[in-house]
Parts: structure tokens; C-alpha cells; sequence
């Protein structure tokens, strides 16, 4: 997954620490692997405390790494691959989590975790996700819901707010845009709500990509059909991460992709309103 969330609202992101202020852990192979399967162990990109952007409140957003798709516009594409994190501790996160914990009280946010793909790594997510609801903070993941499968009831139960990247309507323009299926996506916002878990659904809107009328009407339909979607976002693509894929030596498709206008946007805005959505 992407990077998506700088899409929304980047003016109020503050600037990422990577992993400063964290306890990295060296371990030789055998151990590491062994303590990732445990759940104690992740690999993790950066973090930081945003207002705003990641879910209600001021939160703290801790980006995993590794992700299973390829997104075109992926905004972060230097959390792809899970062997460039750096390995943290579930005890050392969540130390830092807990440091926050007034911060979240008084401003109603909370944990949010992203990626990357927050269920590449499941048993560390939900090793962090339950600590941070047994010590009473409101919980978040942002995903794109690909390996929901990864996502046990017993972690849903963690969960207060899923932050739920669907990137088309259409399988055809979805494996286009992420190399993957659209399905096991929509299984997952599907399971979410029957446990009445909140969503806040979001949808990128790519001229000439994921514009077409009858693509943004099948992910409207789509978010009709959940009683829990409190919230839409549709987020206008933009250019910000193109120096990332160069400096990666990655070849990045949307170089010539525009913005959308303010119009066009607010257009595909109409359509999930239209529904009785409430829509950002």
C-alpha cells in the first residue's frame, strides 16, 4: 500500500523522525525471524505525531514496512520491501505509544498503524493494537484490506477505526493501478463492518486512471453497503513521491498524470454524497 495518507491534507503532516527516538534491535537471523513470528519483533519505516490526517485527534502513526502491492502513485514506495525497516520491539513501541498517552486523551486521538501494509506484519500489529487498548487509547490501522485474511477476529476486537484504501471499483483498473485483485479488499471492508468496527474509506482519484464515471460509482455503491463508513475521503492525486521512485531507480508510470481540478474533484465527491455519504 501506499503511502496513500499523504495525500490528505499534507500541509498539517508533520515532518517524519524515520525511527529517531526508537531502540533499534540487531539480531542475527534465526532470532529476529523467530521474534517476528512471536509478534514481538517489526520492521518498521519512521513515525510521527500528526493532527488531522491519520484518523480523529492528534496521533501517533507508526509506518510499517513491506507492502504486496505496487500502487502507481504510491506516495511512500520506499516502504515496499519489509527487508529495508529497521527491526523495533513491541516493548520499545509501545513505551513510546504510552509517552503520548495524554496527548491522545486530551485531543481524542490515539495509535495509528500504516504502512506500507500494516497486515504484511499481523502478529506484531496486534501485539501493538492490543497493548494500546489495554492501556485505553483509541486504536487505528490503515490498510488497503489485500491480506485482511491476516486480520483475526481477535485483532478486529482491538480495532476501533479502519482506515480503508479502496483503490477502484473495477477489478480490471485495480490490478491495473495495484498488480493485485480487487476482491479479498472488499471481503475485508465487508467483514469490518459486520463487526462493527468504524471505516473511513478512501479512494484516490488519478486523472485518466480511476476517474472513469462508472469506476467511481462502483466504489460508491460499494461504500453504501457498509453501516459503518462515517467518513469518505477522496483524495486528488498528486506529484509529491515522483523523486522518491527516481532516487529508488524505480521507473514511475505517472509522470505526465496531472492533478485533478478542484471541479473534477468535487464532482467525483458528488457521486459518493449522492449516496448519503458524509464525503471529504
Amino acid at each position: 500500500m501506499l503511502g496513500d495518507k499523504d495525500f490528505v491534507a499534507p500541509e498539517h503532516r508533520a515532518t517524519g523522525v524515520g525511527t529517531g527516538g526508537l531502540e533499534i534491535t540487531a539480531l542475527d537471523r534465526g532470532d529476529k525471524f523467530a521474534q517476528m513470528r512471536a509478534g514481538t519483533l517489526g520492521a518498521i519505516h519512521s513515525w510521527e505525531l500528526v493532527t488531522a490526517v491519520d484518523g480523529p485527534g492528534t496521533r501517533m502513526t507508526v509506518f510499517f514496512s513491506g507492502c504486496p502491492l505496487r500502487c502507481l502513485y504510491c506516495h511512500n514506495p520506499d516502504t515496499m520491501q519489509m527487508k529495508n525497516g529497521e527491526t523495533v520491539t513491541s516493548e520499545e513501541l509501545l513505551r513510546r505509544i504510552l509517552r503520548y498517552k495524554p496527548v491522545f486523551t486530551s485531543t481524542g486521538g490515539g495509535l495509528t498503524i500504516s504502512g506500507g501494509e500494516v497486515l504484511m506484519q499481523p502478529t506484531f500489529a496486534a501485539t501493538l493494537l492490543a497493548g494500546a487498548k489495554a492501556a485505553g487509547i483509541h486504536t487505528t490501522i490503515d490498510t488497503s484490506g489485500y491480506l485482511g485474511a491476516a486480520c483475526s477476529d481477535e485483532m478486529l476486537e482491538t480495532i476501533d477505526l479502519v482506515l480503508l484504501d479502496v483503490k477502484s471499483g473495477d477489478p480490471e483498473t485495480y490490478k491495473k493501478v495495484t498488480g493485485r485483485e480487487l476482491q479479498p479488499t472488499l471481503d475485508f471492508g465487508r467483514r469490518v463492518a459486520d463487526k462493527g468496527v468504524e471505516i473511513w474509506l478512501r479512494f484516490v482519484l488519478v486523472p485518466g486512471l480511476t476517474d472513469d464515471t462508472a469506476n467511481v460509482e462502483a466504489v460508491a455503491d460499494y461504500a453504501a453497503t457498509l453501516p459503518t463508513v462515517t467518513r469518505v475521503e477522496v483524495l486528488p492525486f498528486h506529484q509529491m513521491g515522483r523523486d522518491k521512485w527516481a532516487s529508488l531507480g524505480m521507473r514511475y508510470e505517472l509522470e505526465d498524470t496531472p492533478p485533478p481540478t478542484t471541479q473534477e474533484t468535487e464532482q467525483v465527491r458528488d457521486i459518493f454524497r449522492a449516496r448519503g455519504l458524509s464525503v471529504y
